[in-house]
């Protein structure tokens, strides 16, 4: 067990409790070995809140994974993972708690390690304080400054400005203060509230539960009793009330409740509220928690809401007070952090979750990317992994948002990879764009199906994938053909025709074949409103953009023809001599060559596997055309499709 005076420190008197402050939340931040784990190991220590079996357990682990000699490695009580002690690195976020008389301590100890930013953003957006280590011996790094920018990004408006590793510097004064005049005149930008540096020394306890003797040039604070008096609270009072609403609770006829955690705000008994996106208003019957009715319930409970009108609402939804409504809109800027290996493809399709509401989204435009050493702003096509981008996005609904400085709950989102399922960024909306706020759909007279019904036919999307050689072209043009010759209205769009004109601005790296997709599925859904059978011969590798022109059409319009034809076939055919200048280094960027091709899983039709010829291949697919009733049956009683 601990010594008495840990528990003590545990449990403070309730004088203490009632004039404590609240509990202060903090990340620990930094590049790659600048201390972070030694730090809070030392503070727990420190303040004697590590039992006697975890303090043995510590000395025996200090011998076997330690990198400190014959004295206790602080950081291997952090780091728990086999991975972590063996490497010597913190990979996932350890949260710690711990309290002295005067306040409780929340510290999350984040990775340094370039390849686990994604983890340190997590904790970052739940911190009110960040505690940025340097290594006085090296300065600010790029990861020193990329982490400033994502907690200033987040929200995070306090900062202590560790210098660790003094000691390795003779305590050298001057040291400390060229790394707090960098910092200033790198950090002006961010706008944080305070700055505090402390220089410190995390092995050897120097500045951090009182103050060292080796350091007295440093006029400032230890950081122990710092972080007992910082007072980082907001006033939070004036947010407007959101309550994302996450499951519609119906037990029985005479319930019906909204669950949910309030994101931000109150609620109160008899408050008038408003379903953002449909506009519907009603008032608050009763908050009902897990013991029992309250009167009001504030940020950060989870209740249910009973309303007095029978309003339509489901999991999505977001309640407002209609005096302050969110914005509802499906376009909108953002700062995204990427966290993919995968770059970001503007329109490509992702999923975009942000509270209980998830749906499909683009990045429509990539404005800038953060240079983290300058914090300027530069011109980019894409973001590759741990970058910071301004961009604007599209969802294919309207979705309640707040610009995220005002209301995190609903100005947070990630970005979810549609094949992989992985976390692609974390985004937090700077403003809605408003741009169809004057542009309103234009009735017409005459419609798809009435332009479907003069043809005599059913729209449809024939989207022939394959590699380059594979002959989508050759069978679609036959296709065409047999079509044309029994009446039914087409229109065959190909690849390298539609590059040598609506899409001559685009070149073949994967950001600029995901843009081709996207305008030519637009295009094609076009068509089909016109009534037409679309032919689209396209190598389209990426299985998202196929999808996302699925998606862009009625249910059964969209047919995925797989032309399966491998490499090696297409190789030796090269019907254009494009393989031998790719394989020659001549061409970059070439599908089955430097550039993956995401083969269908699911197409509605293979063609190519059974040794049939163009012709008969051309022939089955009519016949499917005619099997699913997009066109009347034009064979003849031979069933040969013959022309």
């Amino acid at each position: 067990m601990p010594q008495q005076a840990a528990v003590q420190q545990l449990e403070p008197d309730a004088d203490a409790q009632m004039l404590a402050p609240p509990t202060l939340r903090f990340i620990t931040c930094g590049s790659v070995d600048d201390g972070k784990s030694t730090l809070i190991g030392r503070l727990l220590y420190e303040q004697k809140a590590i039992f006697d079996d975890q303090l043995a357990a510590l000395e025996r682990d200090s011998k076997r994974h330690g990198t400190t000699g014959e004295d206790i490695d602080f950081a291997l009580l952090v780091d728990g993972l086999e991975a972590e002690r063996e490497q010597g690195i913190t990979i996932d976020v350890a949260y710690r708690y711990f309290s002295t008389p005067r306040r409780a301590f929340v510290i999350a100890d984040t990775p340094g390690h370039e390849q686990y930013t994604r983890n340190m953003a997590t904790a970052a957006s739940g911190a009110s304080l960040a505690v940025l280590l340097v290594d006085a011996r090296k300065g600010l790094l790029t990861q020193t400054r990329r982490h400033a920018a994502i907690v200033s990004l987040l929200g995070v408006r306090h900062v202590v400005l560790a210098v660790n590793k003094i000691d390795l510097v003779g305590y050298d004064e001057e040291i400390f203060r060229a790394i707090v005049r960098d910092f200033a005149g790198f950090s002006a930008p961010l706008g944080f509230s305070s700055v505090t540096p402390i220089p410190m020394s995390a092995r050897f306890g120097d500045n951090i539960s009182r103050k060292s003797a080796k350091t007295p040039w440093h006029a400032g604070p230890a950081l122990l009793p710092f972080l007992e008096d910082v007072d980082v609270e907001e006033d939070h009072s004036g947010e407007p009330f959101r309550f994302p609403v996450q499951w519609v609770n119906r037990p029985h006829l005479d319930f019906r409740g909204f669950c949910g955690t309030i994101a931000s705000g109150r609620a109160r008994r008899g408050d008038a509220v408003v379903v953002a996106a449909s506009g519907r208003t009603s008032k608050i019957a009763r908050i009902v928690a897990a013991d029992g009715d309250l009167a009001e319930a504030g940020a950060g409970e989870a209740v249910t809401l009973t309303l007095e009108d029978e309003v339509d609402a489901a999991r999505g939804d977001v309640l407002a007070h209609p005096d302050a409504r969110p914005e509802v809109t499906d376009q909108f800027a953002a700062h995204l952090i990427w966290m993919s290996e995968a770059p970001l493809a503007p329109g490509r399709s992702y999923l975009l979750k942000c509270g209980t509401k998830t749906v499909p989204a683009t990045v429509t435009a990539l404005k800038r990317r953060l240079d983290v050493n300058t914090l300027q702003e530069i011109e980019a096509t894409t973001l590759g992994l741990n970058e910071v981008g301004i961009a604007n996005l599209a969802t294919t609904a309207p979705i309640a948002l707040d610009p995220y400085r005002e209301v995190k709950g609903t100005g947070a989102f990630i970005l979810i990879d549609r094949e992989t399922n992985a976390t692609a960024a974390a985004g937090l909306v700077s403003f809605g764009l408003r741009r169809a706020t004057n542009i309103h759909a234009q009735g017409l007279s005459v419609g798809k199906i009435d332009r479907a019904r003069l043809n005599g036919q059913r729209p449809a999307v024939l989207w022939f994938t394959g590699l380059s050689g594979s002959g989508k072209s050759t069978i679609a043009n036959l296709v065409e053909s047999r079509l044309y010759a029994h009446g039914v209205r087409t229109i065959l769009l190909d690849g390298d025709n539609v590059r040598h004109g609506l899409n001559k601005d685009l070149g073949f790296t994967e950001a600029d074949r995901v843009e081709n997709i996207r305008r030519v599925g637009e295009v094609a859904k076009l068509m089909t409103e016109a009534g037409l059978i679309v032919l689209c011969c396209f190598i389209s590798p990426f299985a998202s953009e196929r999808r996302f022109v699925r998606e862009l059409l009625e249910p059964g319009e969209f047919l995925e023809i797989f032309v399966d034809a491998s490499l090696e076939d297409c190789v030796a055919r090269d019907p254009k001599g494009l393989y031998r200048k790719a394989l020659a280094g001549e061409i970059r960027n070439f599908t089955g060559v430097d550039q993956r091709y995401e083969a269908p899983q699911t197409p509605e039709l293979v063609v190519g596997r059974g040794g049939l010829s163009a012709e008969q291949e051309a022939a089955a697919i009519v016949k499917e055309l005619a099997r699913r009733g997009f066109i009347d049956r034009v064979a003849d009683a031979s069933d040969d499709f013959s022309i």
